[in-house]
């Protein structure tokens, strides 16, 4: 299997050996400071939403192109908003209901900002992006790390929420799931091609902000991912020699994970909040009024009942209770029968565009592998928490569909080189 290691390494040569026009050059630097703020979310709009403009820019003036496979998540992503425009009528006079209709819209195009993006010079973007990536989930993560174990003052109000690590997201659950991706493609680089220290101690750090977070979802999340990627990695090795190599990796990485975790939770402040956090069913999963499963009994009922969607926070304002923490019961209360069904069928669609692309042979193969598996995690998460608005959800989406065509690019082309020979 190709790793992400060797292929930055071939991208950077590839960038040298030819003369990157200015426009590139201006488009990686603007790709790279946005993704870097991506870990800034305590505002709305954030630093990062401000950079998406600038970025939105750039990519005309770099001539990016609209690729024809994009077709399908665009039809899809506008069913999803129109659907949910015609929900917010009645709606529009409440609270905060314009502005995550807008929201909507804007991680739409950010979505398909993204694919085009990747569709083309692809490695040299991938590349940029990883190491933003990377290095923002590295910071947010000792920040964390920091105020959690009250290492400066005022360290523990500023990256805590009620015993639990949020970096700098308003949310521990929205916190957690940001960090699986960084560290799935250095887990990856790690079991499929060398282990290097300064790799080792930033997923370290990364799995240390994850376990912090003491989100069960993000645990989840993370297991599922993990195991998605280590199958596939399995799948497209390309010798008997390399799977062996992922097999003896995983074993004793796994081992190893579990022999620090137990570690971690000697200390009475971390094992205290994970035996709280750990079990199954919390109170407010199976409690009575305004539990987790009866709200979304409730949800179902509404779900049938407004066949064009209840609007933006309505079912909260109805019952007088929380949302109903599911993102497919969500997507049809909020955005109505038709908003659901274009939103589920866009999953749908990523799911199978990105298993297709991740066993194919490609430069990028790591990183579609790496993406598909974590948007597996944030599909099943999606069970639990409402993930409709998480920005690193819609890069994940992104992510898949560029690199799905890049990949049908890649093909086709040597396809054409097959035939003209």
């Amino acid at each position: 299997m190709i790793t992400a290691g060797d292929m930055a390494i071939r991208a950077t040569s590839s960038t040298q050996a030819n003369a990157t026009p200015l426009r590139e050059r201006i488009l990686l630097v603007v790709l790279y400071v946005t993704v870097l703020a991506s870990s800034v979310a305590v505002i709305e709009p954030s630093p990062h939403d401000a950079l998406m403009g600038i970025l939105a820019i750039t990519c005309v003036v770099a001539g990016v192109r609209f690729q024809r496979m994009l077709v399908l998540p665009l039809l899809l992503l506008l069913v999803w908003n129109v659907a949910g425009m015609m929900a917010l009528i009645n709606v529009v006079s409440e609270e905060k209901t314009i502005q995550y209709t807008a929201t909507s819209v804007y991680l739409a195009v950010a979505a398909l900002m993204f694919a085009t993006l990747f569709g083309q010079n692809t490695m040299p973007r991938l590349a940029t992006m990883s190491a933003a990536y990377v290095l923002t989930a590295t910071l947010v993560s000792l920040a964390s790390i920091v105020g959690y174990f009250h290492l400066f003052p005022g360290a523990y109000e500023r990256f805590t929420m009620e015993g639990r690590a949020l970096g700098g997201f308003k949310d521990p659950n929205v916190f957690g799931p940001f960090l699986i991706w960084p560290a799935l493609i250095l887990l990856e680089r790690m079991v499929a091609c060398h282990f290097r220290l300064l790799d080792v101690m930033t997923v370290g750090t990364i799995l240390f902000g994850l376990l912090l977070s003491f989100s069960r979802g993000a645990w989840l999340h993370f297991a599922v991912s993990c195991t998605v990627m280590l199958a596939l990695a399995l799948l497209t090795a390309p010798t008997q020699r390399a799977r062996l190599r992922i097999l003896a990796l995983s074993a004793i990485g796994t081992v190893t994970l579990a022999a620090l975790l137990a570690i971690l939770l000697s200390f009475d402040s971390i094992g205290t909040m994970f035996q709280n956090r750990a079990q199954i069913f919390q109170s407010y999963d199976i409690g009575g009024q305004g539990s987790r499963f009866q709200l979304q009994e409730l949800a179902l009922v509404d779900v049938l009942t407004f066949p064009i969607g209840m609007g933006p926070f309505e079912f909260a304002r109805v019952h007088g209770l929380q949302q109903q923490h599911n993102v497919y019961l969500q997507s049809f209360i909020v955005y109505g029968w038709f908003g659901g069904m274009a939103y589920v069928l866009l999953l749908l669609a990523t799911l199978f565009v990105g298993f297709r692309a991740a066993i194919v042979r490609s430069p990028w193969q790591p990183y579609i592998v790496v993406a598909f598996a974590t948007f597996v995690g944030e599909v099943v998460e999606g069970f639990v928490i409402d993930t409709d608005h998480w920005r690193h959800f819609f890069l994940m989406l992104g992510m898949i569909w560029g690199l799905a065509a890049a990949t049908s690019n890649h093909m086709h082309g040597k396809e054409y080189r097959r035939l003209s020979r």
